[in-house]
């Protein structure tokens, strides 16, 4: 079935940040869309104010008749979906194509110049950081996000086929479906363990994914990852680095030397190394490609972020509020040191909610390590998403870990009633799980006690 000739999409696991989306690509191109969810989240719900039908229940009886014709619908899933899901079973067994995002994905990206971003941290803002730059700089580019651009107010970019940037996800190897003409490799840590079984895998499924790119393409990586392209790191000797770096007014300024010259004066609003660094490569392949330097300078002056990655919800003299979407014990350090370095003389308390038993038992002591560093941790029980409780990995269990007298279990609904009684100046709501649910109601008791 060629996209071209699909009249109806329908979505199962339409909320997911990637499948909204495609969602979102495919209504903005004339398509009949639907879909189903779970649960209601916010992306559902600015989903059925464009029009689009979503239904919860998993009920093949709750979709539309247009959608149920197999010669004129395409099914796309996520793999978060379950094997027994009774909708996504109905559609293989009565002749649909059902196809996973990732390999939409791919069927849209393949006749562009396509930009891929991989890594097991920062793809997300580095491919939204790499969107803005080139849609600023005027070309026409559809950039699909990982998160919810504050610039754009939504996971895509729609202005022209020219280019199209993606987030390659090595989660279930789905990157492995994109043929992109330039790619980056922010990180290789290990992640995804209950997919790969070993560190080891996972690198490999990388080093396959850097095979993909097509002939005279271009491949980034951060300098010291096992791989050979044009390196970027900050204040070292790779290819683009970022060098003579201040911090004024809360924002980044550095210049950025390249393999041919230095290129000056770049304002950056994000805090944290690791932003910066994501900053970095969006830049490199912004310059191979050949924008202009002032373009970028000011394109990049202008990015104000994505939703849950170091967002300011709160941000007075008394009281800072940030909320972030890390998930993984070096996710969690890179906030930890972007906190201290923006406030280095406040109280820090985190909340962190851990996403998955199998990535909570994997990195444990990782977690202990990584949340011991703040002043004070509150800690809430496991958001399971795709998984079965197993036995002995529970937050209680990480609790114990933590090398900090600081800390404490509490539940959701205890969490507003904790954090008003805090004295902490600076509070962090962490993790990938529904903790972002949380956020607006947080903010507003806050805002009322401050």
């Amino acid at each position: 079935m060629s996209l071209k000739t699909v009249n109806s999409v329908y979505f199962v696991g339409i909320g997911g940040i990637g499948m909204s989306a495609l969602a979102r690509y495919f209504h903005a191109n004339n398509k009949q869309v639907a879909g189903y969810d779970k649960t209601p989240t916010e992306i559902t719900g600015d989903l059925q104010a464009m029009g689009i039908k979503i239904h919860f229940e998993d009920n093949v009886e709750q979709i539309d008749a247009q959608f149920l014709n197999p010669e004129q619908t395409l099914v796309v899933y996520t793999p978060a979906i379950p094997k027994t899901h009774a909708e996504l079973n109905y559609f293989r067994s009565n002749g649909f194509e059902v196809l996973k995002r990732s390999a939409v994905l791919g069927e849209i990206t393949k006749d562009t110049y396509c930009f891929a971003i991989a890594g097991t941290h920062g793809k997300t803002t580095t491919t939204s950081i790499l969107g803005h730059l080139l849609n600023s700089c005027n070309v026409e580019v559809t950039a699909f996000l990982g998160g919810i651009s504050q610039n754009y107010n939504s996971n895509l970019i729609l202005n022209g086929t020219k280019i199209t940037v993606v987030e390659a996800d090595e989660f279930d190897r789905s990157f492995l479906t994109l043929s992109p003409d330039m790619a980056g490799i922010t990180s290789m840590d290990a992640d995804h363990l209950d997919i790969y079984g070993d560190a080891e895998s996972l690198q490999e499924s990388f080093v396959e994914f850097s095979k993909k790119i097509k002939p005279n393409g271009k491949l980034f990586v951060k300098n010291g990852l096992p791989l050979t392209g044009i390196t970027y790191g900050i204040d070292d000797d790779a290819d683009y680095s970022a060098i003579n770096i201040k911090i004024i007014d809360g924002a980044y300024v550095f210049d950025v030397k390249t393999p041919n010259t230095t290129l000056e004066n770049f304002k950056f609003n994000l805090p944290g190394r690791h932003n910066l660094s994501n900053a970095l490569i969006a830049l490199a392949m912004t310059v191979e490609y050949g924008i202009p330097h002032q373009q970028l300078a000011e394109a990049l002056a202008s990015y104000t972020g994505v939703k849950r990655r170091f967002t300011y919800q709160i941000k007075t003299s008394n009281l800072v509020f940030i909320d972030d979407y890390a998930h993984h014990p070096q996710e969690i350090d890179a906030v930890h040191q972007a906190v201290r370095e923006m406030y280095p003389d406040k109280e820090v308390l985190i909340v962190f909610q851990p996403h998955l038993f199998s990535r909570t038992r994997d990195f444990v002591d990782g977690f202990a390590q990584s949340l011991s560093q703040f002043d004070k941790i509150l800690l809430l029980d496991i958001y399971p998403a795709r998984e079965l409780p197993i036995e002995g990995v529970t937050s209680q269990w990480l609790l114990d870990k933590i090398q900090n007298n600081n800390k404490k279990l509490v539940q959701k609904s205890e969490l507003i009633a904790e954090l008003k009684q805090t004295n902490a100046q600076v509070i962090l709501t962490v993790g990938a799980g529904d903790i972002g649910e949380e956020v607006k109601h947080i903010k507003e008791a806050l805002s009322v006690a401050s």
